[in-house]
């Protein structure tokens, strides 16, 4: 049972949290006793999971698996909910944001920690019905959390689009799912993998598959089901945003890769040609949107969007390249993702989160400047850092199977997005302020967090072999 520990801990931290709101919230309403809760517990886990066999894979009652892939895909959901309840810390505070402060911080943190849990069932399924709840626990927590902000239009308006963008994409995932359903017979992969290997021009099938990709490129932000990013982005609180950023977007890369590699394993070299022209428009269409964006979470939507773009091209690899490559990448996209997000958020304590906001943050802040700098050319694949790393194996796993001119395409797309993210550098370093600004403040939270993103960008581009590392657990 030590494999379902991290999964066991993960409810109890929830439980505890949301138990002692109950009996104490009330009380003591400015309490920070549910964040340490969770920070803590959630570093607890982390260890557990890194501490765990990554070499076995156990099956449990349910159709319930544990798998090296699937540890290593956990580590990434419990990093992303680690630094979101950091980041949401000043947002519970009086004048944390000018947005206003956010209530109910046991709800948030509670909500946060379930979010995680459907994760962690969408990475262990081994059938459909599990598949599909894991992707809804871990979605419909996110609608609420978008309108945290109940008195602010904008985050309103949000988590409206998203409940419905959201509702859409179940709709077309359950579709799919049951073509998939009545082809087999069954909802075990088992069952479909059978199917697939004996009959893969299956009309069923290739239905299925139609629509199950139209509901997870919702949620993975591919083109054309992007449109929603920007607007739920912008409105909803900013560690939400981050999380939405992170989050969201592995567990649906999980499902694809469990899909693909999985029941619909002898139909992938049939597909191949499907995800290139998905990924090719999604990079650039995400990176011709963030060029033009002054607010910067809606940078933030289209830079996520062009990501995507690159983490979709993996799948036309092999399972332990495009898995490998995935893991990693989701790593070193969440280091960099998190950096912005906590300079956002002593942005947004001044006023309103625009690039205008970075203005002269290289004399007042030299080493809040330098973070930006080191961030921006890791996301944007800039070598030693991390961000070149981890994109060199997405073009890898793609050039692998002879795809040069999508890696070309790719590469091309990567040096636009050089552009925008060197504007970000432009207006910390170059262009002044035209009126005196407020120095941009800190609190140790936000100091710890940067220092340690930093550091995971710069170690993990200087010592790849991490990535060894992962190619040995799912390769």
């Amino acid at each position: 049972m030590k494999l379902l520990l991290p999964d066991i801990l993960l409810v109890l931290l929830a439980a505890l949290i949301m138990g002692y709101d109950l009996y104490r919230g009330k009380v003591n309403l400015n309490s920070s006793k549910p964040f340490h809760l969770a920070w803590m517990g959630l570093a607890v886990i982390f260890v557990v999971l890194a501490r765990l066999p990554y070499d076995q894979t156990v099956m449990y009652p349910g159709g319930y698996q544990v798998t090296g892939a699937a540890l290593l895909f956990k580590q990434v959901f419990v990093l992303s909910a680690f630094f979101t309840v950091l980041l949401s810390q000043s947002y519970f505070l009086p004048n944390g944001n000018y947005r206003g402060t956010l209530k109910h911080q046991s709800e948030f943190l509670c909500i946060i920690l379930l979010c995680t849990f459907g994760m962690f069932t969408v990475v262990s399924a081994t059938d459909l019905l599990t598949l599909f709840v894991g992707m809804e626990l871990s979605a419909i927590p996110l609608y609420v959390l978008s309108g945290f902000y109940k008195d602010d239009d904008l985050s309103l308006e949000a988590s409206t689009k998203y409940m419905m963008m959201g509702a859409a994409s179940t709709g077309l995932m359950l579709f799919g799912l049951s073509f998939f359903y009545g082809a087999a017979g069954s909802v075990t992969f088992a069952a479909i993998a059978k199917v697939c290997t004996a009959n893969p021009s299956e009309p069923l099938l290739r239905l299925g598959v139609l629509f199950v990709l139209a509901a997870i490129g919702f949620k993975l932000t591919m083109f054309p089901f992007h449109m929603w990013a920007p607007d739920v982005y912008e409105g909803a609180p900013s560690p939400v945003t981050a999380f939405i950023s992170v989050s969201s977007k592995a567990v649906a890369i999980a499902f694809l890769l469990i899909l693909l590699y999985g029941p619909l394993a002898a139909l992938h070299s049939s597909l191949q040609p499907i995800i290139l022209i998905l990924a090719a428009a999604t990079m650039t269409v995400g990176n011709l949107g963030a060029m033009k964006q002054e607010r910067l979470r809606r940078f933030m939507a289209y830079s996520s969007i062009a990501q995507a773009g690159y983490i979709v091209m993996a799948l036309a690899g092999d399972a332990g390249s495009a898995r490998s490559s995935v893991i990693f990448y989701l790593f070193v996209y969440a280091a960099g993702n998190y950096a912005i997000f906590f300079i956002m958020s002593a942005i947004g304590r001044n006023g309103e989160e625009e690039r205008s906001g970075l203005q002269g943050l290289g004399k007042n802040n030299p080493g809040l400047a330098a973070i930006l700098m080191l961030t921006a050319f890791s996301l944007a694949g800039i070598p030693p850092l991390a961000g070149f790393m981890g994109k060199f194996f997405l073009f890898a796993a793609a050039a692998k199977e002879g795809y040069y001119a999508m890696v070309v395409f790719a590469a091309l797309n990567s040096t636009i997005s050089l552009y925008y993210y060197l504007l970000l550098v432009k207006e910390a370093y170059i262009i002044q302020p035209a009126e005196e600004t407020k120095a941009l403040r800190l609190d140790a939270v936000q100091v710890c967090s940067l220092f340690l993103l930093t550091a995971v960008m710069l170690l993990a581009g200087i010592l790849p072999s991490i990535s060894g590392d992962i190619l040995a657990v799912v390769g």
